[in-house]
């Protein structure tokens, strides 16, 4: 352990030794089984107590049943939290830092946040930390805390905010003025690999502050709890060795934890405290919060003084002086090491080396600093939301009393009994979403995919896995209700991933695209069967993940009576229809037997453009002729239809369900455009709807599918693009600015329900928590619509172009288009000449402080009109696809996208 004064960055040397193809080595041999490199990783959430895994209350209030205060003290049953924290790849052991100022109530051992009843808002973590560089192989990975010195205002936090409404921002940690003077600590910590059972960790903490302070810093060792339950393992074992700790588990073996300070090592067990939480009598006295009660209270008796347990922690109380810096080095490895410091610094520094150059890779030719800085931070924050995800529902059920064959609707996910969930997963974020969800897992692949392919295809084939894909058929949509339905997002995602692939390598991984085709296959007709109410190719689905954007719940009986023929759920299933169709012709130029379906799926596409175009009675159809927009329709029960005029991002998924496919289909598969043809002919619906959608092939013979011709593609991009609706100078936001004087309105029974533009926050509890789609920019709908901008321009060419923005005069093609919309949402996060990111808001630290200034934050959403972020602040998930639209159009051109709608490469 060293102490240094000056200001430092904690960012280490720069290094040597750092081949450019170091970490691509180290991926090859992942993927190729020949060494376990991703075995080690970020893999521990930052919240593991409010979740559903851990709730066995019998109402189902997950947030209230175990709570943050509970956390410290009591024993978690599927998973662990922690800060900064890794461990194996089933989470067997887990290793993380816990802090302490001095004068907080609690150890700092896991992120503080508020429930969905405490915040204005909802759910919100309240503390600042930032994933400031990951490997795809986690062989390097740095982390950011910032801990105030002063009390932690934990009490403030939830007592401001629970008092502010809805109409109220949002009560920040910054805002408390905890840190005023710069009375905090910068606390990095980094990881490197020197072997993938061989993981260096260097702790680096800076005080920002003036005045020297104490800081307790105790890296923490502990076993996930496994034993106690039903069919639960044997107890592993941690106890004390000269220089750290020594781990013993069953499956796991041996590990060493080393610590090149004095730091005596803290024992306890990983054992719920019932005494404190159930007022029952503890059977040891060795339990969860121990270690916290030893430092925080003095409480001598709360620690093991033989030196063994199941949590262990190293204490080391430091003096950092103002403006100076303290380091503490440790070692967790499966082997005995006569002097683990030999190599410590020389292997650091080559592995930061090494993950600059694989950034280097990443970042394209003429790409600025501050970009580049952007795309590294969201991929980061895409492999620190990588995280273990166990629940094995049945057993889950059977905890609470649950037949697995007579499935009990009062119970949560009752009929998903087949479901074991047992892998490195994705998550949207590893605090206010530390689970799960089919479509955020499917967007998060085309971020993933830039740094690691493999691992991408793996996320998108592991929701299609007999453990996960319900028998009939149906995607896992989310924790909270796996039945609930998710847009089907997953082929998109599919294509996406294996154009990307192809396009960087010349190789289509067919084995990939097959395998997922047949599965998807079984899921598309799930959405068929179950979806179509009237069978009329006119879809629901449900609220389709655009909380509050409707006039109803629409996961949730009408209040009118009746259903929804949705715009932006009908669409969905024309993309899926779209996507399917496209993957059976890439694999029919190896295997004509995927004509037919290719056949099928386009019939079916045509199906869905004819209702989709509907002309019937007044209100019947989803297009509006007058607006020249798709809105939803009411169907009442005495079969009057009513369309609910509200212009959002339902009525811009049509847009989205746009592709097309190649001239050479018609040479190498000429029975399909003879059947195709031979059906339109037959259908003179069909033919209508054809003959007034498409003009004929288009650039180099490309066909194009989508739901709508060339006149009501105008009058939608017209709207698309008019700054006055939808086209925000950070993205297309999720509602139309329209709505802010034009609010709309339904009367139902004498109630009135509607929908007005709110650029920012919600003040509606619709669903409760951050849920808001009534303005802000939402980035993975923006990506589906530069995707289908991109599409369509492969197919019209330079000459189609439109005026962007509306009424400005200024005329572009559709890629010039789709690339000022990428830019536009790059430049949510990208530093502007007074040194302001319009992420960051009104925060003056982000924009001034050099200790602030270049760190990111990836929110959930963004203000529709400053790009001030909102919602989650981690959720790099959803938000990580900031990397793509920095990046995306340096490294694919208008030709080259183009190009990927041409023959199949085999």
């Amino acid at each position: 352990m060293t102490t240094n004064s000056g200001s430092g960055s904690g960012s280490g040397g720069d290094g040597a030794g750092g081949a450019p193809d170091a970490e691509r080595r180290r991926l090859a041999e992942a993927d190729e089984g020949t060494a376990p490199w991703r075995r080690w990783g970020p893999y521990l959430s930052e919240r593991q107590w409010g979740t559903v895994r851990e709730d066995y209350s019998p109402d189902g209030e997950a947030w209230s049943h175990f709570t943050h205060d509970q956390a410290r003290s009591r024993a978690y049953r599927w998973g662990e939290d922690g800060i900064a924290g890794v461990s194996d790849e089933k989470q067997r052991l887990c290793f993380a830092l816990a802090l302490w100022n001095g004068r907080d109530p609690i150890l700092k051992e896991r992120m503080f946040g508020l429930t969905n009843s405490e915040g204005n808002h909802g759910e919100d973590v309240k503390e600042y930390y930032f994933y400031l560089d990951n490997t795809p192989t986690h062989s390097y990975m740095k982390f950011l805390y910032k801990y105030p010195q002063d009390e932690f205002p934990y009490g403030d936090l939830v007592a401001t905010n629970g008092a502010r409404g809805r109409r109220d921002f949002e009560y920040e940690l910054l805002d408390t003025g905890v840190f005023d003077a710069d009375r905090y600590f910068d606390v990095f910590v980094e990881y490197a690999k020197a072997g993938p059972e061989d993981l260096l960790v260097e702790i680096t903490a800076h005080n920002r502050g003036p005045q020297e302070a104490a800081l307790h810093l105790l890296p923490t060792l502990w076993f996930r709890h496994t034993w106690s339950w039903a069919g639960g393992t044997a107890v592993p074992e941690l106890r004390r060795m000269p220089g750290g700790i020594l781990a013993e588990h069953e499956e796991l073996g041996t590990r060493r934890l080393y610590c090149d300070a004095d730091a005596p090592a803290l024992f306890t067990g990983n054992e719920t405290n019932d005494e404190r939480i159930f007022g029952t009598p503890n059977s040891s006295p060795y339990v969860k919060d121990g270690i916290g009660r030893y430092v925080v209270h003095g409480d001598t008796s709360a620690v093991d003084p033989a030196g063994t347990g199941t949590k262990a922690a190293l204490h080391s109380v430091l003096t950092v002086p103002g403006g100076g810096s303290v380091r503490l080095r440790l070692r967790l490895t499966d082997g005995e090491l006569a002097d683990p410091w030999a190599e410590f610094g020389p292997v650091m520094d080559a592995r930061r080396a090494e993950a600059d150059a694989f950034y280097e890779g990443i970042a394209p030719d003429g790409m600025g600093e501050d970009e580049r800085r952007l795309v590294r931070q969201a991929l980061a924050g895409m492999l620190w939301s990588k995280q273990y995800y166990h629940l094995d529902v049945e057993r889950w059920l059977a905890e609470h009393g649950v037949d697995p064959l007579g499935a009990d609707p009062r119970i949560r996910n009752s009929a998903w009994y087949h479901m074991v969930n047992d892998e490195i997963m994705s998550m949207p974020d590893t605090w206010e979403y530390p689970w799960f969800a089919a479509w955020d897992l499917a967007f998060h692949t085309l971020a993933l995919a830039m740094v690691d392919i493999g691992f991408a295809k793996g996320q998108l084939d592991l929701l299609l896995r007999r453990l996960y894909l319900h028998p009939n058929g149906q995607i896992p949509a989310y924790e909270w209700n796996f039945g609930d339905v998710n847009p089907p997002v997953h082929a998109w995602a599919t294509l996406f991933v294996y154009e990307l692939e192809k396009h960087r390598t010349g190789h289509g991984d067919r084995a990939f695209l097959e395998n997922a085709f047949q599965k998807l296959m079984k899921n598309f007709t799930w959405w068929v069967n179950r979806k179509d109410v009237d069978g009329n190719n006119v879809f629901q689905g449900g609220f389709l993940g655009l909380d509050n954007i409707g006039v109803f719940d629409r996961s949730a009986p009408l209040p009118t009576g009746g259903h929804l023929d949705q715009a932006d759920g009908t669409a969905w299933m024309a993309l899926y229809c779209q996507n399917l169709l496209e993957i059976a012709i890439e694999l029919a130029a190896d295997n004509p037997v995927y004509v037919e379906q290719a056949q099928a799926l386009f019939e079916h596409f045509a199906w869905i453009a004819v209702a989709t175009n509907r002309v019937g009675k007044d209100n019947e159809s989803l297009w509006d002729e007058e607006d020249g927009f798709f809105y939803d329709v009411l169907r009442l029960p005495d079969g009057e239809a009513v369309r609910l005029k509200v212009r959002s991002l339902v009525g811009l998924i049509p847009l989205a369900a746009t592709s097309v496919v190649g001239g050479w289909t018609d040479v190498r598969f000429p029975e399909l455009i003879e059947g195709a043809r031979e059906f339109i002919d037959r259908h003179p619906a069909v033919q209508a709807v054809v003959s007034s959608n498409t003009a004929g092939p288009g650039v180099r013979g490309r066909h194009l599918f989508a739901l709508f011709g060339e006149d009501r593609l105008r009058r939608v991009l017209a709207r698309l693009l008019d700054e006055e609706e939808f086209l925000g100078p950070y993205g297309i936001r999720s509602l139309s600015r329209h709505h802010a004087a034009h609010p709309y309105t339904f009367q139902v029974r004498g109630q009135t329900y509607g929908v007005g533009y709110l650029p920012a926050e919600s003040d509606s509890g619709m669903f409760g928590g951050n849920s808001n789609w009534r303005g802000p920019v939402w980035f993975p709908v923006n990506i589906l619509l530069i995707r289908a901008l991109l599409n369509l321009h492969a197919y019209h060419g330079e000459g189609f172009t439109v005026e962007c923005p509306t009424g400005s005069g200024r005329r572009m093609n559709l890629y010039e288009v789709a690339h000022e919309l990428s830019d536009r949402l790059t430049a949510t996060f990208l530093r502007g000449p007074d040194g302001h990111r319009p992420v960051h808001g009104a925060q003056a630290k982000f924009a001034k402080d050099p200790h602030w200034k270049d760190l990111l934050l990836f929110y959930e959403y963004f203000h529709g009109d400053n790009g001030a972020g909102l919602g989650a602040s981690h959720q790099t998930g959803w938000t990580g696809l900031a990397a793509v639209t920095a990046t995306l159009f340096h490294l694919v051109g208008a030709d080259d996208w183009g190009a990927l709608r041409e023959e199949p490469l085999s």
